[in-house]
């Protein structure tokens, strides 16, 4: 290795939001982190399904239930195409 080329590699704390403390080695002296993996829904196993704005219902409304169109038969809305004088008026 080349001498004094390489930055310092030092003791590092890494502190999460949760509370969780993660000694490493690092370039920088102290990290703060927002998810790590003691409270990452990943890691953890704790995926929650969360429908605030009621997204899920919204669609029901809108294209009739939660069944897709391969259970209906395969029925979809025809389009009008817009006739050329239509256009023109």
């Amino acid at each position: 290795m080349k001498a004094d080329i390489h930055p310092e590699y030092n003791e590092t704390v890494i502190q999460c939001t949760c509370g969780n403390v993660i000694q490493t080695r690092s370039t920088k002296p102290n990290l703060h982190i927002g998810i790590c993996s003691a409270c990452h829904p990943f890691f953890t196993g704790e995926q929650r399904f969360v429908d605030t704005a009621g997204r899920v219902d919204k669609f029901a409304k809108r294209y009739g239930g939660s069944s897709s169109g391969k259970a209906e038969g395969g029925a979809r809305r025809k389009l009008k195409k817009p006739k050329l004088s239509d256009l023109n008026a």
